[in-house]
């Protein structure tokens, strides 16, 4: 999309989010109150109004009569809607030959939570991988995919670190790896080392993230599980994703994002604090 879409798509959502909030505010409701009413929380239709995000068919439909909008309303409304909606692609959309819909998933939770839980147990964390490092791993797990779609997984990896090294709101990203990560030569000899230079440097420049390391005689209490991940966006529900052979998990609610989150505060505890998980970290440089 270039510059002027960008901008008229911008213009477009910010005009649907100041007529929605009006409507609203004429019936007499708070966005807690209209957010009941369509299914959603109150979160969901701030940002529909302050045009952070772009309210999908469903919600509209539901709104439209929740605020009892006439007919010639609901034209100007919809026009509005379907054009911004036509221009609110992500990013990877780009990639959509190379990613899955489990990884877009991924993707989108990444794009708005606040904060990311990371437990990784032989392999670095990808939001923390150097280019070096994800194109190794991806050429193996990969490989039957063809050099271009590996090109293009890297690319979809380097431009998910945006959102912890770049953004305007990085997320807040508390990464616990156990020793075992650090030990695989990934990438051969100088790969690793700037790998393992990055897990020292990158919580230094970077406040918002936290690496902690399991040692080995943590013991079984370091190995209770395969890796997961969860993002937190506050009040809306967690979201947990775990990793297998057959390309993993989405967790919204329920027993096992709940045993997630009883997880994580486990490894937690029984991994190093910052300074001497770095500590481990320098004696495999």
């Amino acid at each position: 999309m270039d510059e002027l879409a960008a901008d008229g798509a911008l213009a477009n959502a910010k005009k649907l989010g100041q007529l929605l909030r009006t409507l609203r505010k004429k019936r007499g409701l708070t966005a807690a109150q209209a957010g009941a009413e369509v299914g959603c929380h109150a979160s969901q239709i701030s940002r529909y109004e302050t045009a952070t995000r772009v309210v999908g068919v469903a919600h509209f439909e539901k709104l439209m009569e929740v605020y009892r909008v006439t007919d010639v309303q609901r034209d100007e409304l919809e026009v509005l809607a379907d054009q911004a909606r036509d221009a609110e692609k992500p990013w990877w959309s780009d990639y959509g030959d190379a990613i899955n819909t489990r990884y877009a998933r991924l993707l989108d939770a990444e794009s708005t939570a606040t904060s990311c839980f990371d437990y990784q147990t032989v392999l670095v964390t990808g939001l923390l991988q150097t280019e070096g490092y994800t194109r190794a791993v991806t050429a193996v797990g990969f490989g039957e995919v063809g050099p271009s779609q590996v090109d293009a997984l890297v690319e979809v990896r380097m431009r998910r670190q945006q959102r912890v090294f770049t953004h305007e709101r990085p997320l807040e990203l508390s990464v616990v790896l156990t020793e075992a990560a650090l030990c695989f030569r990934v990438g051969g000899a100088k790969v690793h080392r700037a790998q393992l230079v990055r897990l020292i440097e990158a919580p230094k420049k970077y406040p918002n993230i936290t690496v902690r390391i399991i040692p080995f005689d943590a013991g079984e209490d370091g190995t209770q599980t395969g890796a997961f991940n969860i993002y937190r966006c506050p009040p809306e529900p967690d979201v947990g994703f775990s990793e297998s052979v057959s390309g993993g998990s989405v967790f919204k609610s329920g027993l096992d994002l709940r045993r997630m989150n009883r997880l994580s505060k486990t490894l937690t505890r029984v991994s190093l604090e910052p300074g001497p998980s770095a500590d481990l970290i320098r004696k495999y440089l």
